[in-house]
Parts: C-alpha cells; structure tokens; sequence
C-alpha cells in the first residue's frame, strides 16, 4: 500500500526542508569525491566479476580499471534502468526479500552515476581492493555435490536445423534412498546451443524406454520423463532447499535429462552438461518434501506488431503452502509476469512481478522469513505479458503470428513454483510468529 501526502502538506514539508538557515560559519556539504579505487571497484567485485571475466558468460571483462574504464557510460546506463545486474523483480510491488537477491542497492546506483558524471577517475592505486579469487567454472553454488551424473557421451548439434529435444536417460547408480538438499545443473559443453535443461526422476518400476532407443550399446539411451528434478535456464543457479526439506529420490532410479538445444552454425557443436546432487545424512527424513510445479496459460495467441498481451493461469492449492521460489518462465517475446494469490474468502495479494528478458531466466528464491504462507484454498494466479512489436529486441520477427509451443520461435507463458504443504496448524503458527516478529518493538528508547 502506498500513502501519499496532500499537495498542501508535502509542499509545506519541501519548503521547511529546503530554507532551513546555515548556522554562522557552516557550509553546505561537499560530496566526497567518488573513485573506481576506493568506491566502484568494490561494487564490480561483488555483484558483476562473477560473469564479466575472462572465458564467463559476458561480452567484456571488468576486472580492472583499463578494463572498465571504456565502458563507463554504457555501465552508468545500464545499472540506473537497472538492466545489470540482472534482477528483473518490481521493487514496488510484493515480497521483496529474496535470498539470492543480486540487485545493487540505490547508493551504489548513486555511487557508480557519480562516478562516471565525474569523469571516471580512477584514484589512489592504494584504495583498490585485493583482486577477487573465483572457483573454477563449473563452481557448485549448492557446496560440494555427493554424486555428479554427465551425460554418458556429448550430444551433437548441427550447425542447421530445427530446434531438438532429447531425452536422455542416466544411472546415478544410487543403492539407498536419499533426500536431496541441494541440486544444481551446469552446461559443461555446448553453452550457446543450449536453451535450457530439464531433469527428472524415473524410478525403478518407471523404468520405460522411448521409441528412440537403438540397438548401438554405444548410443546415448533415450528415456521418458518421471518426476520433475530441477531446470536450468541461462541465469539459473542452483537449488538450497531450506532446512528441513528435500526431495527424496529412491534406490535404483535414474535421472532423465531433457535438452532443448538449437543450432547455432557452427558445425557439430558438441554439448554435455552436469547435475550435482548433495544429499543430508543416510537415514535422515525431511520434515517437509520439495515439490515444483507450473501455473501455465496454454493459450498464447499474439498477432503481429501487438504490445501487453496478456495471459493467465491458475492453480488450486489443496493444502496450506509455502512458496520458496518464483521464476518466470516465456521466450523470445515475453514481457513481464506477476503471481497473485487470491484468497479462500476473496481477498487477493500480489505476490511478486518481474520483468522478463529472454536471456536471463532467474529463478527468484524467497527469503525464508519472507517466503509466501498461503492457506488451503488458496488460487494462485499467474499473469504473463508478451510484447510482439520491433521495440522488443529479443523478437526475431514481429510481422509473425506466434502460439503456444515448444520450439525457442514460439511462445511460453508459465510460472515455475517450488513449494511445500504445511498442515493447518504449522501454518497458523508460522503466521503468528511472522505478526509476532513485525510487532515486536525494535527499539528501547
């Protein structure tokens, strides 16, 4: 909600906050002069070296002042329209505490537009902070994995052809059951043909080959997707489930990646990817077990040279629920997507809303003692805008007519959720707690 002062009063408040005199002999405040030593290279290091680094995902290194130097205006546009560093969620509206939150606070906003206005100096050598030590490539977000499954051979793309979806099945070769605590997917091989990645379980009695299995015990085994696992998208890290949950994956299963990649021209393009699984201790049961789902509008229908089309989807919790992430979920010509939750009694809730930019799908995980609490009967609705005009520059062709598919020229309009069920009473307890917390005075005075 938001309040908004009379005209009258906020007038009244600007002119006493603005003619208020100087005390004999004091001068208004100089702003200490903003450098890249002391002031901006510190910001780089924690929000924006991780991709701007040799042989990482981005287009230009920002490691040092002779690196970032000739970008200094281009960097001052992008992190004032907030486009960099990508966090895409609408800070006006929703929860708006995120535990992998990597947006820049406004006084670095302020830091780094003061900097370049002032001309980009670089300061006293001495300011500059340590370089910043990176892991190797394929860093595990999720800590060191108890079991990595590869694919057992590369998957070769053609530099032509239309987009493919393989399944390919693995054997983790698990002999207990274990709950997972953390899983992460990392593209090894084959980055830019790559769109995205999904994995799921087939358990043991689920065990059925697809048609597209081959005598050859050399060629990759093709197998039909179990219970969805986790998904990689560019932009996507890797899943911490909080404590006391997990998702169990029985002995003797397997794990079915689904690729979705496409040709990038380049010939026989070779691509492998990673899955990581860190699990807790043998034996130990979750109180609460992950589960993902999708709240999806099927029919996508935009016509050509149209803006803010809009599609909804919705789905019915159960249970009472705990929503732990939010990712939005569309293709070249997605806009912006909120989730709202409207409530047994009528009431609605705007959850989250974020922009969308086909190449970043972030998966926005939710602070624990922010994430949604939402009662049995709950409907979660799901709002996707779509912009198939030439002001969108991830549209490849406005003047087409594009529906619901697969294929990365088609369109998408979905939330991705990871959640949990509560029992009635684990929730009316969580929500007293959380109203507790808010009133609890926070000082003495």
């Amino acid at each position: 909600m938001r309040f908004v002062l009379p005209a009258s009063l906020a007038l009244a408040l600007l002119i006493a906050a603005t003619s208020a005199p100087l005390h004999a002999g004091q001068s208004a405040p100089a702003q200490t002069p903003v450098t890249f030593a002391k002031d901006v290279a510190p910001i780089l290091q924690k929000n924006c070296q991780v991709c701007h680094r040799p042989n990482s995902i981005a287009p230009m290194s920002l490691l040092t002042y002779e690196e970032v130097r000739p970008w200094a205006r281009s960097i001052r546009q992008e992190v004032v329209q907030r486009v960099m560093p990508p966090w895409y969620i609408d800070k006006n509206v929703g929860v708006q505490h995120f535990s992998n939150d990597r947006s820049l606070s406004d006084s670095e906003i302020d830091t780094i537009a003061r900097w370049v206005d002032a001309g980009a100096p670089l300061g006293n050598p001495a300011d500059m902070p340590p370089p910043r030590q990176f892991p190797p490539e394929d860093v595990w977000q999720i800590g060191e994995p108890d079991v990595v499954v590869e694919l057992p051979q590369d998957y070769i793309v053609k530099a032509q052809g239309p987009d493919q979806w393989p399944d390919i099945l693995t054997d983790p070769q698990l002999k207990e059951d274990r709950y997972i605590k953390g899983v992460q997917i990392i593209p090894t091989k084959g980055f830019t043909v790559v769109h995205h990645i999904r994995t799921s379980i087939v358990e043991p009695n689920d065990l059925t080959l697809g048609s597209g299995q081959t005598d050859d015990v050399d060629a990759i085994e093709v197998g039909e997707q179990g219970v969805f696992l986790n998904e990689y998208a560019i932009g996507k890290q890797g899943d911490v489930f909080p404590e006391g949950s997990g998702r169990l994956i029985k002995a003797g299963s397997k794990i079915n990646f689904q690729l979705h990649v496409h040709s990038n021209g380049k010939a026989d393009t070779p691509a492998n990817v990673k899955l990581g699984l860190k699990f807790y201790p043998p034996g130990y049961v979750p109180k609460h077990v992950i589960s993902s789902m999708t709240v999806s509008a099927r029919q996508v229908d935009l016509r050509p040279h149209t803006d803010n089309i809009r599609s909804d989807g919705y789905k019915l919790l159960t249970r009472a629920a705990r929503i732990l992430s939010f990712q939005p979920h569309m293709h070249n010509r997605g806009k912006a997507e909120c989730l709202e939750a409207i409530y047994p009694d009528g009431r609605t809730e705007m959850l989250s809303c974020a922009k969308f930019r086909f190449n970043w799908h972030i998966n926005y995980v939710y602070a624990d003692d922010a994430a949604p609490l939402l009662p049995k009967g709950t409907m979660l609705h799901a709002i996707m805008w779509h912009d198939n005009t030439a002001k969108n520059p991830f549209n490849p062709d406005p003047d087409a007519q594009i529906t619901y598919g697969q294929r990365t020229v088609d369109e998408m309009s979905s939330a991705w959720l990871s959640w949990y069920y509560m029992s009635d009473e684990e929730y009316e307890r969580e929500v007293a707690e959380r109203r507790a917390r808010r009133n609890r005075p926070t000082s003495t005075r």
